[in-house]
């Protein structure tokens, strides 16, 4: 019990680096936050020509203005019920990390919603569930907002070029 309120004291003190703007999104009845210095552009849905051999969250790639770049639906990632597109469908193309340096990639979620200032007193690091089969590295902390909570994602860690798959990888 000790070592879980060690690890919720550390998780506070990095709270702090964690205030700034997000892009908050739906995917289903959550809300999920990605930094906004991480967001290129948000466009919607074209067409996305298919790639063989890559994991089921790939859906393909893209053509954008000249630049060939993988996309991945978030919640197929997330082992989430999928759902038909629809207008408020849309893809948030992000730079994330690579071994190889910045590389661009899309998210298909289901809405984007606004972009917030969250300061720290909004921010907890994420909760530990006691057990191996939940994985939070992906994210950075949970945000409460007007009753509701916001996940923020680390888009490095959920698609950096490991979560892309190796045949992806442009």
């Amino acid at each position: 019990m000790a070592s879980a309120a060690g690890a919720q004291a550390t998780g506070k003190q990095n709270v702090s680096e964690l205030a700034g703007k997000y892009l908050t999104f739906d995917l289903g009845k959550e809300e999920y936050g990605i930094g906004i210095l991480k967001v290129r552009e948000i466009i919607g849905l074209m067409e996305i020509t298919a790639v063989p051999h890559t994991p089921r969250y790939i859906k393909g790639v893209i053509n954008l203005r000249g630049s060939v770049i993988p996309v991945l639906d978030l919640r197929s990632k997330f082992n989430m019920e999928p759902q038909d597109y629809n207008e408020r469908t849309c893809i948030i193309v992000v730079e994330v990390q690579g071994e190889s340096g910045i590389i661009l990639v899309g998210m298909i979620v289901d809405s984007v919603s606004e972009v917030l200032n969250i300061v720290d007193g909004e921010i907890e690091p994420p909760p530990t569930f006691g057990g191996g089969d939940v994985e939070t590295a992906n994210f950075l902390g949970m945000a409460k907002i007007k009753g509701r909570v916001k996940i923020l994602l680390d888009v490095d860690k959920v698609i950096g070029e490991s979560g892309l798959g190796h045949s992806a990888v442009m």
